[in-house]
């Protein structure tokens, strides 16, 4: 699949979570210790920001996550997906963390992998029901496995907890990523 069309895939399932976050919500506690639902939005935007602008992307002004998390969230999200049409900005290289790499097959290989452990955090946070496809947990497994023992190190991922007997699939995943579903 297209990379610019998993981004939309991905943004639009991330877009029904962040849209009915009620507004209340959007500061209760998320899976991820410290962070509000909020929080979890800043962090994908400013992280997927950063990277982008790292290797030349202007994406203009850092929407306003404490106004309006979801207004935000999209008008980022759009701002990305117009900078994925330019083919040669996706085939930039340089040296990744793991060796030679893409922009476009880091932000398959991460940020696309934070937008749906992310998504969960979030319709966690809020109460909000969200489902993760076997696709999805697809990606987060092979992204996991990737990364390895140095996500841990790095704080990317929290220390793997156990899931319960008979847990269905999302909740091993996530489990795996220190999250209890």
């Amino acid at each position: 699949m297209d990379l610019r069309d998993e981004y939309a895939r991905l943004d639009s399932a991330l877009r029904v979570v962040v849209d009915a976050v009620p507004t209340a919500a959007w500061d209760a506690p998320s899976p991820c210790e410290g962070w509000s639902a909020r929080d979890v939005v800043r962090h994908l935007v400013r992280t997927q920001r950063e990277f982008l602008g790292t290797h030349g992307a202007d994406l203009g002004l850092e929407p306003d996550v404490d106004a309006d998390p979801a207004a935000a969230w999209r008008a980022h999200a759009d701002a990305v997906t117009a900078l994925l049409a330019d083919d040669a900005f996706v085939a930039h290289g340089f040296d990744g963390f793991f060796g030679p790499t893409t922009v476009g097959a880091t932000l398959r290989d991460f940020y696309l992998f934070d937008m749906v452990v992310h998504r969960w955090d979030v319709a966690r946070a809020a109460g909000v029901p969200t489902e993760l496809t076997d696709a999805e947990l697809d990606a987060v497994e092979r992204s996991a496995d990737a990364f390895g023992e140095t996500a841990y190190r790095m704080g990317v991922f929290r220390e793997g907890v156990t899931a319960p007997a008979g847990a269905d699939r999302a909740t091993r995943v996530l489990a795996r990523l220190g999250r209890v579903a």
